[in-house]
């Protein structure tokens, strides 16, 4: 775009890719915004070796086992598991951070530090970010397009959202690692048979955990992501039809509206 000028870069953490899409000003302070960069990226491995579930020396682990108490751990862990019992109330326990008993909140922890990631990058003097991790991804400032992955199709587009100030986008379902969501309730795979759920709010950490539960919610999901505040869903049901919340259209670029 004219006036701006864009840095890209690529890390592998937590089991995943995070791509990063920075626009920066012409003539603004470029070794500011890398040293930003630098600084998310280190923040994403600094979340991994806290939070993974993989590694027997993270604090995560480490609480789960009993060698930490929670007063023990940084303070990252209490919010996290804050967040995680905000997100559980507010779906009426369609989202969890327990798994078989095991304390596992990785599926609000990426979408959280994606989310802080672009939130330094921006106050490093970023004007627009895009950061995809794994398939879920914030944006700051814009405007950008995001494309939603067809489930049933591999490799195509099942819709298009566009984005002028800010915005985040989570999906959940089978397509790319199998079936990882349980119905909680039930321990067993969601009844309704969606592909995918796609949330789209202004910030990750709540499409995350949103995307989550409501893809395990099925069908009752449209009900509940209807009342939620600046929430909108799209999904595709395993037939190939697909439905949307009430407001999702406004998110939807002009070439698919």
């Amino acid at each position: 775009m004219p006036g701006q000028e864009r840095l890209r870069h690529v890390e592998h953490s937590m089991g995943t890719v995070f791509s990063f899409d920075i626009r920066i000003a012409t003539g603004s302070d470029h070794p500011r915004v890398r040293a930003g960069l630098a600084a998310a990226v280190a923040g994403l491995h600094r979340v991994d070796e806290i939070f993974s579930t993989y590694r027997e020396d993270s604090q995560l682990s480490r609480l789960a086992r009993g060698e930490l108490s929670l007063g023990d751990c940084v303070t990252e862990v209490a919010e996290v598991l804050q967040l995680c019992g905000d997100a559980e109330h507010e779906s009426d326990g369609w989202f969890t951070a327990r798994h078989s008993g095991e304390l596992d909140p990785t599926g609000l922890v990426k979408g959280w530090a994606v989310e802080c990631a672009v939130r330094m990058l921006a106050s490093s003097g970023a004007e627009a970010v895009c950061l995809n991790g794994g398939g879920d991804i914030q944006l700051h400032g814009g405007p950008w397009r995001v494309g939603v992955s067809d489930p049933l199709h591999p490799g195509e587009l099942v819709t298009v959202i566009e984005a002028a100030e800010g915005l985040a986008v989570a999906t959940s379902g089978p397509a790319e690692r199998g079936c990882h969501i349980v119905d909680p309730h039930t321990r067993r795979p969601p009844a309704d048979g969606i592909a995918s759920m796609t949330v789209v709010c202004p910030g990750l950490t709540h499409a995350d955990a949103r995307a989550t539960a409501a893809y395990a919610m099925g069908e009752r999901a449209r009900d509940w992501l209807e009342a939620l505040p600046d929430t909108e869903g799209f999904a595709v049901n395993a037939d190939g039809s697909t439905w949307r919340t009430s407001g999702f259209a406004r998110h939807l670029a002009a070439l698919t509206a």
